[in-house]
């Protein structure tokens, strides 16, 4: 949790203050957008509509009802504070940087919200957290878990990809909501089992 206060510490100063991180974007950005009409356009499309904050919050519903159902209560309460939480504070932190979002002249997507951190790439890192998360603490053998988290990272790694490939964010706007993302979800999922512990121990006084 504090490491990643301090790496996205780090990288938002970078971003303010124009060092060496926003030529690697600029350049990435000019890259992607040469390379627009390729074969990938309609995959990472795709992915990008359906990570945007309707896409996720109909994920993480479809999540909060199986927990529900499964009356797995500290996973659903880790899951709303994760995911709505996540969401309000990367619109904080976007208002608070304000920064302008890649332009050209034909661009794939036209947005007119702020860039650092990316939205999407929050939005996928809190709930593929969470998710890998809980599988990872229900299911006992590590040939299973070592997938499941390859396979949320690679889920993360795509829609971060995907909005700068589409022009939409900097790889540092990615880079940060990563780091965001799992700074929020350390929080989340420590306060979550923090207060389970303590009610279990109250239960058994």
């Amino acid at each position: 949790m504090m490491i990643a206060a301090a790496v996205f510490g780090n990288l938002a100063a970078d971003v303010v203050s124009h060092d060496d991180i926003t030529e690697l974007d600029a350049f990435l950005a000019d890259w992607f957008h040469s390379h627009k009409n390729s074969i990938w356009t309609n995959p990472m499309l795709f992915i990008t509509h359906t990570h945007d904050v309707l896409g996720v919050s109909i994920m993480a519903s479809a999540l909060g009802l199986y927990f529900y159902l499964k009356k797995a209560r500290y996973w659903l309460i880790c899951l709303v504070l994760a995911v709505p939480g996540g969401q309000l504070l990367n619109v904080l932190l976007k208002t608070i940087f304000q920064r302008a979002r890649p332009s050209f002249e034909e661009p794939l997507l036209t947005l007119t919200t702020y860039s650092f951190p990316s939205g999407h790439t929050l939005g996928a890192t809190v709930f593929y957290g969470v998710l890998a998360a809980y599988l990872v603490c229900v299911v006992p053998r590590w040939k299973v878990r070592i997938p499941v988290l390859l396979g949320a990272c690679a889920m993360v790694a795509l829609v971060a990809l995907s909005r700068v490939y589409l022009g939409a964010h900097y790889l540092s706007d990615v880079l940060g909501a990563m780091v965001e993302g799992c700074g929020w979800l350390a929080v989340c999922i420590t306060s979550c089992s923090t207060l389970r512990r303590r009610r279990a121990a109250r239960i058994s006084e």
